[in-house]
């Protein structure tokens, strides 16, 4: 009997809901195309950086579409120890960029393969530290992660918006602006039309639409489809053997803890959205996925493996909380891992296309966070500054990417990213106020005194008995009114 309620409520979770071939084919396509642009390019940076060819770069973005989905599939689905079973979006993680990019100008593609792998078995190995502190993780500190993930990533819907490459000639130009603008008009038209499918899938048919707005423009181009095979299977270490060497390793551990931590805040941010629970040991279980992920990754040629925020925004915008449609997104990713041709296809998609949804997607995401902080108690304690400090910390590398330049290594690998900027200032800023209350001030911060109504007992002491206010005047019991002199006679 006791079986039976456990999967009764297993089944009657959010993210356990099964809505069929159908919908989770056309929600998981629209998952795909809102992260094609972000794990795509990281191999393009990366490749480009170490001085691949074209035809290796192509299979370095194959073989990230190809883990991507096997994260992605891991992490829905989910093994025994393994997987949050949660709608998270798994794909290559942007947090290593410029680590991995130092890391080839000494070693090329092999030592970041290989500090990958030995990064993440470390980091595999400190995830039960990670799954045991959900305590520090109160709806104050997801609620600034969640704002946060939102407006970090606004910048990149305007670099979409503008035409993606700020090299391109048109970079900018007003006809990609319109053709963002366009797109961001069809998401909220059909989001207004009363079916609740259509709906749903705004921003998938956006896409579509925008798309073929572009090509009857002369914005897009489908000739270089036949270029190139049809179906490849991924080359197992097609760049070499990994090569360990220690300098490297120490600086993807780095990359592996901030990993850990976005992951973390993603994991309990999309929780907070699916309205389900996440402890302890879900969260492990994210997290040795995460890290699985990421050490097998390299065997196909990618890199480290983290959840995608903007596929968080797309649960929150759309309503969709199944985990089984995410896990068909992950299918589609490895299919087109194996098939380059569809690969080249939605790589077809302009960036101002994406760019118009994504102002949609990223909002959301901040609004959620809003919503979030909106339910949190700010009378008498210090919320309200660990909320202003947390958000205003992690904006800094947003708004001057440049700001940790002079900084040594560890401290720009760790706070290049505004997400784990806010986390870690929240987290700390939580522990420092609302855990560790010893030296604390009973009287509240000139910030805190401003968010709520107060009055002075000196003011209460001189009120009488039957005393009352009206229209504005003091008067007594009698009705005669009592003289009020203002502040500045004081």
């Amino acid at each position: 009997m006791a079986k039976a309620d456990e999967e009764s409520a297993s089944r009657a979770r959010p993210e356990d809901e099964k809505l069929g071939i159908g919908a989770n084919v056309a929600y998981g396509f629209q998952h795909v195309l809102t992260m094609y642009g972000g794990i795509v390019a990281v191999p393009l940076i990366v490749g480009q950086a170490a001085g691949l060819s074209p035809s290796d770069v192509g299979l370095l973005v194959t073989a990230s579409l190809f883990a991507g989905g096997l994260a992605t599939i891991l992490q829905t689905v989910g093994l025994p120890f393994f997987g949050s079973r949660l709608p998270l979006v798994q794909g290559v993680s942007f947090s290593g960029v410029a680590t991995m990019v130092a890391i080839s100008g000494n070693g090329g593609i092999p030592s970041i393969l290989g500090a990958v792998i030995a990064a993440s078995l470390i980091g595999l190995l400190i995830t039960p530290v990670f799954s045991r502190i959900t305590h520090f993780f109160p709806p104050l500190v997801t609620g600034i992660v969640i704002t946060t993930i939102g407006l970090t990533l606004m910048p990149v819907a305007a670099l979409w918006a503008m035409g993606g490459n700020s090299k391109a000639p048109d970079f900018g130009s007003p006809a990609n602006i319109q053709l963002a603008g366009a797109t961001l008009a069809i998401v909220l038209l059909l989001s207004k039309l009363g079916s609740a499918a259509i709906s749903r899938l705004s921003i998938l048919l956006a896409l579509v639409i925008g798309t073929g707005i572009a090509y009857v423009a002369g914005m897009t181009d489908f000739s270089q489809l036949a270029n190139g095979p049809f179906f490849a299977l991924p080359t197992i270490f097609h760049f070499g053997y990994p090569a360990f060497e220690i300098a490297a390793i120490i600086s993807m551990l780095i990359v592996i803890v901030v990993t850990l931590v976005e992951t973390s805040a993603d994991i309990l941010a999309v929780g907070e959205i699916v309205e389900t629970k996440v402890d302890s040991r879900r969260l492990g279980d994210g997290l040795r996925a995460d890290m699985l992920s990421s050490i097998l990754a390299p065997i196909f040629g990618s890199f480290t493996q983290s959840a995608f925020a903007q596929n968080v925004g797309l649960v929150a915008v759309t309503g969709v909380k199944s985990r089984y449609v995410v896990a068909t997104g992950g299918l589609f990713l490895v299919i087109l891992g194996l098939l380059p041709v569809m690969g080249r296809i939605v790589a077809a998609v302009p960036s101002s296309v994406l760019g118009g949804a994504g102002i949609v997607l990223f909002g959301t995401v901040a609004a959620s966070g809003i919503r979030t902080l909106s339910k949190i108690d700010y009378e008498n304690n210090m919320n309200l500054v660990i909320v202003a400090t947390s958000i205003g910390f992690g904006m800094i590398p947003i708004a001057s990417p440049g700001f940790y330049e002079h900084f040594p290594d560890w401290v720009a690998t760790i706070f290049h990213s505004g997400i784990s900027s806010a986390a870690l200032m929240a987290i700390g800023l939580n522990l420092l106020f609302n855990h560790f209350k010893a030296g604390n001030s009973n009287q509240q911060s000139v910030f805190v005194a401003g968010t709520e109504r107060t009055i002075r007992y000196t003011d209460i002491a001189r009120l009488h008995d039957g005393d009352y206010f009206l229209n504005g005047k003091l008067y007594d019991v009698e009705g005669v009114e009592i003289p009020m002199i203002p502040e500045a006679a004081h």
